[in-house]
């Protein structure tokens, strides 16, 4: 039924639930994971951001590795539940998107029949997913979405 799943993470406790849930479907249909998180490089306040930036690019490089080095922990910590869960399982991190759009361009490109999704995510400066952006997961995406509350 589902072969190639994806599921949308930001790391936040309720998307931990997506990744279960995701990991159990696995098991149960022999489907293959590809987990996904998603960073923007322009926060939500880009004007003011975007001008301390340009008067001091080690900021901006500064906030370009915090992303990074967020987005691996994310993934090497839902590589690890699939791995002990024996799995096949590849970790995505899309650089420099709106959340929606990397997940449903993901899907796209790793030929996704399933995306898992959290109904909403983290919030503040390091927000990767907000219910805004799942409600847009679900108007973009021509496949099937599992919401996880």
């Amino acid at each position: 039924m589902y072969e190639r799943i994806l599921v949308a993470s930001d790391g936040s406790e309720l998307a931990e639930r997506g990744v279960d849930a995701g990991i159990e479907l696995a098991k149960k249909t022999g489907g293959e994971l590809f987990f996904v998180t998603v960073t923007s490089l322009m926060p939500s306040y880009s004007m003011t951001v975007g001008a301390e930036w340009a008067a001091s690019p080690g900021t901006f490089e500064d906030y370009r590795h915090e992303m990074e080095s967020g987005a691996k922990t994310i993934l090497d910590a839902a590589m690890a539940k699939a791995k002990k869960a024996k799995i096949k399982a590849q970790g995505l991190h899309r650089e420099n998107q709106l959340a929606a759009a990397g997940i449903v361009d993901a899907a796209k490109e790793y030929q996704a029949d399933l995306i898992i999704i959290a109904s909403h995510g983290r919030s503040g400066v390091h927000k990767l997913l907000l219910g805004s952006q799942t409600a847009e997961v679900m108007k973009m995406s021509e496949l099937p979405v599992l919401v996880v509350k």
